[in-house]
């Protein structure tokens, strides 16, 4: 498995003074995880224990069609044989800030969306996802959706405040053609101008489906998570977040996106690579095998040699 260091090693390394708060790892119970996913919670991990954070997990199942109880429980599973231990959520939902299954917090999503509705700044949207893509310019190759206003009222923002959406109708908000600028931990200066990247973007879908840019703003605040640890395939996505962050009053928290690992033919990781996933990993390696080589890939550790996770708290470089 090969990954792109780039700054991850100072992040590792660097604690920067950081006031006690909250990491979180956020996974979505849709398979099994793989070294991948493996990686972005050991660095979460291990940055909330150095800093004496508290650490959630968080279970990310909006997706009803493809999220599974088996594969939550599983995730669970492999987190305690890997050492990785947490102090909010999981099964048993222990903690202040429940429930901890997306799935099961729609009351907190209804009240954001109630607050981002009455800016005047959100509309209905009876696009269907064939119409959006017969919209999308020939170059934009990167799987990227650029919403084209087709719902869009005609004067946004709409001084008139409040106007709700009929059921079976999607949920957009409106989004300013500016640029918005961020500094990621690990990827630096980062600027990014949403009505080019996506427009405007769904709140919830015409399914009722709450949209995650909605609820992962939702629930990291209400959490009081102030690092949030992710691959860098999300990093973009950061300013849809940071504009929500901004309108419904909220404290963003740092952001670190860490690089994804990929096989030996350069591709990222995926829950199909039966050779990173953890059924392999559990039936050919031990947890320190699996922690120290990954330790090493962070910049936690100068060598792959099998290793506790716990040791990596006090470990320093």
């Amino acid at each position: 498995m090969t990954i792109s260091l780039r700054k991850l090693t100072n992040f590792a390394a660097e604690m920067k003074g950081q006031t006690k708060g909250a990491g979180r790892f956020a996974p979505s119970p849709t398979g099994r995880m793989h070294l991948g996913n493996i990686f972005t919670a050991l660095v979460s991990w291990v940055r909330a224990r150095r800093r004496g954070a508290r650490w959630i997990l968080r279970i990310e199942d909006l997706d009803p069609g493809r999220s599974r109880a088996e594969w939550a429980r599983l995730i669970e599973d492999d987190l305690h044989w890997l050492g990785l231990d947490w102090d909010e959520g999981g099964a048993e939902g222990r903690g202040d800030h429940g429930p901890y299954c997306q799935s099961l917090r729609g009351e907190f999503y209804e009240e954001a969306l109630r607050r981002l509705t009455a800016t005047g700044l959100t509309y209905g949207c009876t696009c269907r996802r064939a119409d959006i893509m017969a919209t999308q310019a020939p170059h934009q190759s990167d799987g990227r959706i650029v919403y084209a206003g087709t719902c869009r009222p005609a004067v946004i923002p709409r001084p008139e405040g409040e106007r709700s959406v009929p059921d079976g109708v999607a949920t957009r908000i409106w989004v300013p053609d500016r640029d918005i600028t961020f500094t990621d931990e690990i990827c630096g200066e980062t600027t990014v101008n949403l009505a080019r990247h996506c427009g405007d973007f769904l709140l919830r879908r015409a399914d009722g489906a709450w949209a995650y840019q909605l609820a992962v703003v939702v629930d990291d605040a209400l959490m009081g998570v102030d690092e949030v640890v992710r691959g860098d395939d999300l990093l973009l996505s950061t300013a849809q977040q940071l504009y929500l962050y901004d309108l419904l009053g909220y404290r963003a928290p740092r952001f670190a996106h860490v690089p994804l690992v990929r096989n030996e033919q350069g591709i990222r990781l995926s829950k199909r690579d039966s050779s990173a996933s953890m059924e392999y990993l559990r039936a050919h390696h031990t947890p320190e095998e699996i922690i120290g080589r990954l330790a090493q890939m962070a910049g936690f550790r100068p060598d792959p040699s099998p290793v506790n996770a716990k040791s990596l708290i006090t470990d320093s470089l």
